[in-house]
């Protein structure tokens, strides 16, 4: 019985297992049956309409509209050049005419690939599908979505030959601009029909579907004509032309229209291509979808701040010059972007120069250092010598010699509140290295900057690149009492139909220790205070006369960038001017102007706004402090500034360096007194 009894077992197994395998088989089949008939009887899908997603500022007027006014056309597949046939087959799908739809082989590929990315990397999707994905017109991305994507595809696929497939698909694909379908597309880019492209006009309108911002070879030539060379090594080796003509047609001169047809964005339009990118990131949708589907999208910008940093900007910079701007203005309480301006002509350079370029911050990157300082056991009273020095570091013993602003020493010591006011650059790297280098890498990710800082000794003078926005956003966090922030563009998504498909509801936590936020911020208000004056004078001196209320804030400066950065409670605002082909700034008047348009925009954004001062937290205390000696101030000081400290770290020492310089003032004026003769003594002798 124990011999037999497996073989009983084994045999009633593999019995149960054989018919749900069929039970399956037959279920599998009806359903694919179902699917085949479904799809076939109710043909192919329809063409959607696109409609124009709208943008609204934040007092709900709107400020911008997709592809105002529509190029379409549709052409038969005859009438369109066999070089955009074979650059598009190439790219998009070298299987098109082997598969039914969909390319199991490269979905499987594309799942390796993201697998072992832990991201997506590769793209699956044949030209079936994504013709079927253009007619689809819901907005989620959800399995439904997928499912309906799939069963559109079948019905394309049962319903058209391949050649109508690609017709279809050639005729309503986006190629950015407006235009839609590759006729729209060589009448818009090259002022000719799609039948008479060349196979370097074609390998170059071929490459843009896939990010038709991205690859437009009128915001990005660059990009397009290595995304051409690619479309052309591809159809190389799928065997559609040779090495030699790929070479070829690779070098050809490409000559566009000209340009004055190229819609353009009035209000905010760096700001718009933030909001679009962002739509795409937070929808997890592509760029047609944004174009078409009819999206309400209410942003954060304040329509009247953003016209007084336009007005500023052109009022401060000279016409003439050729240097450039990013500007950024946010609420602190919420990191919503007010304002934005990523150059001074959008229509010349759509390049952002506030969130895409990364310039080194200058001297702006030493209030994260000193508030790690703070964190770290100092205080604004701690003093350090400000005198020439060589900084050995390291292993092998390497050296690094900063140098003050003109050469300015104070040649004594002078304390951390000082030294911030005055941008004292020797004071900075002691610190840097004194708390150990890591200490600001910390601070950077601490304070949301992603851009990477460098544990070198130069690091505490901002030689690390960082966009203004990351800057501007790590303001934003002393000017909220140390909440975590990001910059938010987009406050509520609705689609055609009013549905929300987004909303806005970050609530800032707190990451910062408050008691060193606080009296870092309070030492930032330094550089507009003259009772910090020292061997030089505070770096805001020269803006002072224009502000009006409290501000606390940071300048900067290379050779080829300035840099100003600077709150109230309740809006942060900065600004970067320099070139963009690493020129250097050599005029006074243009090192000025990123203080003073910072200047102006704040006093005149703020105007109507009730003035608020920086309110201390708990565990903060104010004394009066002698500024040159970071002691308590006594009656005989010249100079008494209120400072605060963490509580228990505050000084208990009177300042006495003034003490014998009285003294010796009230003698001399009694020598002064007993020599010199009195009126009626000087009189008698005449008498």
């Amino acid at each position: 019985m124990e011999l037999t009894t497996p073989k009983k077992i084994t045999v009633k197994t593999i019995r149960a297992l054989f018919f749900i395998h069929l039970i399956g088989f037959i279920v599998m089949g009806i359903v694919l049956s179902t699917i085949l008939i479904l799809a076939k009887l109710e043909g192919p899908p329809s063409i959607s309409v696109p409609q124009s997603t709208v943008l609204y500022a934040q007092d709900g007027s709107k400020i911008g509209e997709t592809h105002h006014g529509q190029k379409r056309y549709w052409v038969s597949l005859d009438d369109i050049s066999e070089h955009v046939v074979e650059a598009t087959i190439a790219v998009e799908d070298r299987h098109f005419y082997d598969h039914h739809g969909f390319d199991y082989k490269r979905i499987v590929g594309a799942a390796v690939a993201d697998l072992k990315a832990m991201a997506k990397v590769q793209g699956a999707s044949t030209i079936t599908q994504q013709y079927a994905r253009n007619l689809y017109l819901e907005h989620d991305k959800t399995w439904k979505r997928k499912l309906m994507e799939a069963f559109y595809t079948i019905r394309l696929e049962m319903n058209f030959e391949k050649e109508e497939i690609l017709e279809g698909y050639l005729n309503t694909i986006y190629y950015g601009h407006g235009a839609y379908g590759i006729e729209a597309a060589a009448r818009y880019y090259f002022d000719k029909h799609a039948s008479e492209l060349t196979m370097e006009e074609a390998t170059l309108l071929a490459g843009i579907p896939k990010g038709p911002s991205y690859y437009s070879p009128y915001v990005h030539f660059d990009r397009a004509k290595d995304r051409q060379e690619l479309i052309l090594s591809l159809m190389a080796k799928e065997g559609f032309i040779t090495e030699e003509q790929a070479t070829k047609a690779a070098k050809q001169a490409i000559t566009l229209k000209e340009q004055e047809q190229v819609a353009t964005v009035k209000i905010a339009p760096y700001f718009q291509d933030m909001v679009l990118q962002e739509l795409k990131d937070i929808l997890n949708v592509d760029e047609q979808f944004i174009e078409t589907k009819g999206l309400q999208v209410y942003t954060t910008i304040d329509p009247k701040l953003q016209e007084i940093a336009e007005q500023t900007m052109n009022s401060v910079m000279d016409d003439s010059s050729d240097i450039q701007l990013g500007f950024v203005a946010i609420d602190p309480k919420s990191g919503k972007v007010r304002a934005l301006i990523g150059g001074r002509d959008y229509n010349e350079s759509p390049f952002n120069r506030a969130t895409q370029a990364k310039r080194q911050p200058g001297s702006t990157i030493k209030p994260l250092l000193y508030y790690k300082a703070i964190e770290n056991g100092f205080t604004p009273s701690t003093s350090l010598r400000s005198e020439p020095t060589t900084f050995r570091y390291g292993e092998h013993e390497e050296t690094y010699e900063p140098s003050n602003y003109n050469d300015y020493y104070a040649n004594e010591e002078i304390p951390l509140m000082q030294a911030l006011a005055l941008s004292d650059n020797i004071y900075a790297v002691k610190t840097h290295l004194f708390m150990g280098m890591e200490q600001l890498v910390n601070a950077g990710e601490q304070f949301g900057i992603e851009s990477p800082i460098k544990k070198v000794p130069s690091a505490a003078l901002g030689t690390s690149p960082v966009s203004v926005m990351e800057m501007v956003n790590a303001y934003g966090m002393f000017a909220n009492g140390g909440k975590k922030i990001a910059p938010v563009y987009i406050e509520r998504i609705e689609d055609g139909d009013g549905n929300v498909l987004y909303k806005e509801n970050t609530r800032p936590e707190t990451v910062l220790d408050p008691q060193a936020t606080f009296v870092t911020t309070h030492m930032m208000m330094g550089m507009f205070d003259s009772k910090l004056n020292g061997y030089t004078t505070v770096t805001g001196q020269k803006i002072m006369d224009l502000l009006t209320r409290p501000y606390a804030g940071k300048s900067g400066s290379t050779k080829a960038d300035s840099w100003m950065i600077g709150f109230s409670p309740q809006l942060v605002a900065g600004v970067w001017t320099g070139y963009d082909k690493g020129k250097t700034i050599t005029f006074a008047t243009e090192r000025l102007y990123a203080k003073q348009i910072w200047a102006q925009f704040m006093e005149e954004a703020l105007e109507d706004r009730s003035v608020k001062q920086f309110r201390p937290p708990k565990g903060v205390v104010g004394v009066y402090i002698d500024p040159s000696s970071g002691l308590l101030a006594s009656p005989t000081c010249p100079v008494a500034r209120l400072t605060y400290y963490v509580a228990g770290t505050e000084p208990t020492d009177y300042c006495i360096d003034h003490l014998e310089h009285t003294e010796q003032k009230k003698n001399e004026n009694k020598e002064e007194e007993t020599e010199d003769p009195s009126f009626l003594e000087r009189i008698i002798p005449w008498l």
